[in-house]
């Protein structure tokens, strides 16, 4: 056992006491005082482990859904779907593993305040990150960020449609999503063509170069509720 791990324990117990509370009073102060005090975790310990409040243990309940992900994905045989289905299947084990939607439903209201919109969307980011992880993706150019930057947008509209739907099994998201990812296949194909052309590889070798510059930041491996923390 690690030292580390006391703390993993308190941090689950917290994530999941707060789960019953969510639905009514939202990601708030509220919440994380119930769920201290079900989970019996001291609230001085509290604080430690979530030191932004109620922002943290919305991050941290994201990130673990994430490692959830990335676990059911690594016992699953990808190799065999094609690319496409392989991006479907991860987006909707994220989506199947989410134990109330009301519990995204809250966050996405709570992620979308302005004080809170840029953690949000860093946690998308990490989300479509985690995804090409599992998919095994080694890019380290200009394909890493954009591969990341367009999962993330198929990815946040996929949600919010997935909280408006009652098909039975979610068939309907599913047909969206894979609308989704199909749209991007040929905006990918385009794109390749136009790096074949010369012409178009002159247009784009700035952009390209700017491109590769840019890395969107990963969560610092010793914050709470990271990957790190929980192995």
């Amino acid at each position: 056992m690690t030292e580390e791990n006391p703390l993993n324990a308190a941090r689950e117990a917290v994530i999941g006491a707060a789960l019953a509370h969510v639905p009514f009073d939202g990601w708030s102060e509220t919440t994380l005082k119930a769920a201290l005090a079900d989970s019996g975790v001291e609230p001085a310990l509290g604080a430690a482990l979530f030191p932004r409040g109620a922002l943290d243990l919305a991050l941290a309940y994201h990130r673990q859904g994430d490692t959830r992900m990335m676990e059911a994905l690594a016992a699953t045989d990808l190799d065999v779907l094609r690319i496409r289905d392989r991006i479907a299947r991860a987006v909707m084990t994220r989506l199947d593993l989410v134990e109330d939607k009301e519990l995204v439903r809250r966050g996405s209201t709570f992620f979308a305040l302005p004080q809170n919109a840029a953690e949000g969307a860093r946690a998308i980011w990490g989300t479509a990150d985690a995804i090409w992880t599992a998919l095994g993706d080694t890019s380290d150019d200009v394909n890493w960020y954009s591969k990341r930057a367009t999962l993330s947008a198929v990815y946040s509209a996929t949600v919010l449609y997935w909280l408006g739907d009652d098909s039975p099994g979610h068939e309907a998201t599913r047909d969206f999503l894979d609308r989704r990812i199909g749209d991007v296949m040929q905006f990918e194909k385009m794109k390749a063509a136009v790096r074949s052309n010369p012409l178009g590889k002159a247009l784009l070798a700035g952009p390209i170069k700017l491109m590769e510059q840019i890395r969107a930041p990963r969560a610092p491996a010793d914050l709470p509720g990271s990957l790190k923390d929980r192995t």
